[in-house]
């Protein structure tokens, strides 16, 4: 009976407000904690996207963010700190127009002109240095080259003969998207007539003015500034002499003053170029944050991924894929082997006192050793995966800390000289396509369409409303028998990556740099070196047409991936 009148006095009248607040209370308090254990489990199982595989923007949005820095196995070419620089349109916009120079009239018919023309002498050899022959070798470079802008002109040299003359100048092309500069130096041949005025007469092919490359003293290569403020950065300029030799270490007291960071073993080796520089840069972000000079291992080994023998090949210089010149100019690193021969000697002498404080476990944190005062820092990893690799040093709290320099780290420029030659062969005027075929247009599973998207004919069809009949075509592209797309050149010039291998052959500038830093053994030009000049290429050109933007509906990643790969 008292639970009868229990339950009948529940719904009486006077009571139903109070039931439904009750209700309606224990309905919200089920429904938060089911979306807490579906939070739970969605945090538990996510794996964020690689950040390196996205266009700069959603890069960098990436790295201003606080994210698990988990990287997954991937051939594609690394972003490097110049593709995440803003063109500043501001510094580009001052170039030099025709009409800014100077007209010299050579044909002078005054009195005293006649007298000048009485005097002269055809046989002269031509004064390189001569104001009037500079005015017209800079409007006959730009009369030629309508597809560039040009920023500085550098004072013509002699040339090799009576009748030439070299010169140098500074230059972006019109279209150009990346916040880069380039220089270019050619041979005039400049000609006399009987009266003594000149005119030039033909210019050279891309870097053939050798004379007018050399270095000014005290210049600094490779750099230019947008101008005198505070704010300003550095930009890469192609085409520079490269000295990315070692420096030389500090004297015995400088070096003692020194306060070092070094990172031992770990699990990165070999791993892809992606990985590698996701691990380095933290390695060199922690060195900023603690106020140290990093000790670098200049020797890679290149992940099988990018071998032509389908295995890991160590041996490889980091001075071969990146600009270390740059680097050693922005950022304090000393070479590995400079750093222990140096160690090992002053360590030998009692009286110097090298002191050594050893970290083996991720777990400490960057900011548990700003109070250090030990003369090096090593990190030791031990061979566990994934805790030994080196970016697990920037997640968690430090991740809020120590930030990835990307801006110090650039392309090497003697690969970005290659790319910078082929588009100035194609002057600048190109478009470009890419066309990934091999291994994905053979798995229908993930890939339906994308060896039907990508056959000539369904090419010819697609690009028809892309491209201009007649247009350069650059074709980057994985398929490995170029004869495939002959189709095509019934409507384009095209043209492939190894149309221009006479740039990195046993007669080239490359082969001859890279042999002389690989202590005089040849260097391979290996499938990452190709992918990278082949994208850059690619980026290049004035219309810039995707595999799965704009040739197939299939998805980068695989079937089902085309929204996670966009969002």
């Amino acid at each position: 009976m008292f639970g009868r009148s229990t339950i009948r006095g529940g719904f009486r009248p006077e009571n139903l407000g109070q039931n439904a607040l009750t209700l309606i209370g224990n309905i919200g308090f089920s429904l938060f904690v089911f979306g807490v254990l579906i939070f739970t489990i969605i945090a538990a199982t996510y794996e964020p996207e690689d950040p390196l595989f996205h266009p700069s923007d959603k890069i960098t949005t990436f790295l201003t963010s606080t994210s698990n820095a988990t990287l997954r196995s991937d051939d594609s070419v690394v972003k490097t700190g110049e593709d995440f620089m803003v063109a500043n349109q501001t510094a580009f916009a001052e170039f030099i127009n025709i009409t800014d120079v100077e007209v010299t009239n050579t044909n002078e018919t005054t009195s005293e002109g006649e007298a000048n023309q009485l005097e002269c002498d055809v046989n002269t050899p031509i004064d390189c240095k001569d104001q009037e022959v500079f005015h017209l070798m800079m409007r006959a470079t730009i009369e030629k080259f309508k597809d560039i802008h040009f920023y500085k002109f550098g004072k013509p040299v002699v040339g090799e003969g009576v009748n030439s003359c070299d010169m140098a100048w500074r230059y972006r092309p019109k279209d150009g998207k990346s916040a880069a500069f380039y220089k270019d130096y050619r041979r005039f041949v400049v000609g006399k007539s009987e009266n003594c005025s000149v005119s030039v007469v033909g210019i050279g092919e891309y870097h053939s003015g050798l004379n007018a490359r050399k270095r000014k003293k005290n210049q600094k290569a490779g750099f230019e500034k947008t101008g005198g403020k505070k704010d300003d950065f550095s930009l890469p300029v192609v085409g520079e002499l490269v000295n990315d030799s070692l420096p030389m270490v500090e004297s015995d007291s400088v070096f003692k003053s020194g306060k070092y960071l070094v990172y031992v073993g770990g699990g990165d080796r070999c791993k892809s170029m992606n990985h590698f520089l996701w691990s380095f840069l933290c390695a060199l972000g922690e060195a900023q944050y603690l106020n140290r000079t990093l000790v670098m291992d200049l020797t890679l080994c290149l992940s099988s991924i990018y071998t032509s023998s389908g295995q890991n090949e160590e041996g490889k210089d980091f001075r071969f894929y990146f600009d270390f010149e740059h680097l050693n100019e922005a950022a304090s690193v000393l070479d590995e082997v400079q750093f222990w021969a140096k160690w090992g000697k002053l360590h030998k002498k009692r009286r110097n006192r090298l002191t050594l404080h050893l970290v083996e476990d991720f777990r400490v944190t960057p900011m548990k050793l700003a109070a250090v005062k030990d003369t090096l820092i090593m990190r030791k990893f031990g061979s566990v995966e994934p805790d030994n690799y080196w970016y697990r040093v920037c997640e968690g709290d430090a991740e809020s800390v120590v930030k990835r320099p990307w801006h110090l780290l650039w392309k090497s420029r003697r690969l970005m000289e290659i790319v910078s030659a082929i588009a100035s062969r194609l002057n600048w005027d190109y478009d470009a396509v890419h066309i990934e075929r091999g291994d994905k247009a053979r798995n229908k599973e993930l890939w339906p369409n994308l060896e039907t998207d990508t056959s000539p004919s369904a090419l010819l069809s697609t690009l028809q409303d892309k491209v201009e009949e007649g247009r350069h075509l650059y074709i980057a592209t994985n398929e490995e028998e170029l004869s495939f797309f002959n189709p095509l050149k019934d409507k384009y010039a095209t043209h492939f990556l190894y149309d221009y291998k006479d740039l990195w052959d046993e007669s080239s500038e490359w082969y001859s740099e890279t042999t002389k830093l690989n202590g005089g053994n040849p260097v391979e030009f290996d499938g990452y070196m190709r992918a990278s000049v082949d994208t850059e290429v690619f980026l290049r050109g004035k219309k810039q047409i995707e595999t799965f933007n704009d040739l197939t509906n299939d998805c980068k990643d695989g079937v089902g991936t085309c929204n996670a790969a966009t969002s």
